[in-house]
């Protein structure tokens, strides 16, 4: 035995993101936001690096959304150590994007994120978006 051990290729970011995607479709009825730890073990990732194997997926589901005009389906997804929102990262993406113009720590966060996320569950768990929505 070398004494190394064997990694698994990762998942690229565009596969990883359509599965995420596909997982928070069926579940944006609940009307219910999942952590980012449940969505890992969903999806079933392996260490290392889980959390961020998570967070580059919906960022990346993040560009796509609003390259198509949706609301984030990454707003169903927080952190359990933020009060009930998503990680200062999500707040980031959204301003990369162009959809929020805050302070990814400020006070404006709880707004803009519940706004998100009443918009991501209405539009994700209505039959048409689920049939239409842009799965690459």
């Amino acid at each position: 035995m070398s004494g190394y051990s064997e990694t698994l290729p990762r998942e690229a970011p565009d596969a990883l993101a359509r599965r995420a995607r596909e997982h928070l479709r069926r579940i944006a009825t609940q009307a219910v936001p999942i952590t980012y730890k449940a969505l890992a073990e969903a999806l079933e990732l392996t260490p290392p690096n889980t959390l961020h194997q998570v967070t580059t997926a919906l960022e990346h589901s993040m560009h796509e959304d609003a390259a198509n005009g949706h609301p984030f389906i990454a707003a169903l997804v927080i952190s359990k150590t933020r009060g009930g929102l998503p990680a200062p990262g999500f707040f980031d993406c959204a301003r990369r994007v162009g959809r929020f113009d805050g302070d990814p720590l400020g006070l404006e966060t709880s707004a803009f994120y519940g706004a998100e996320f009443a918009a991501a569950v209405a539009f994700w768990s209505a039959s048409d978006a689920t049939e239409t929505g842009d799965l690459r």
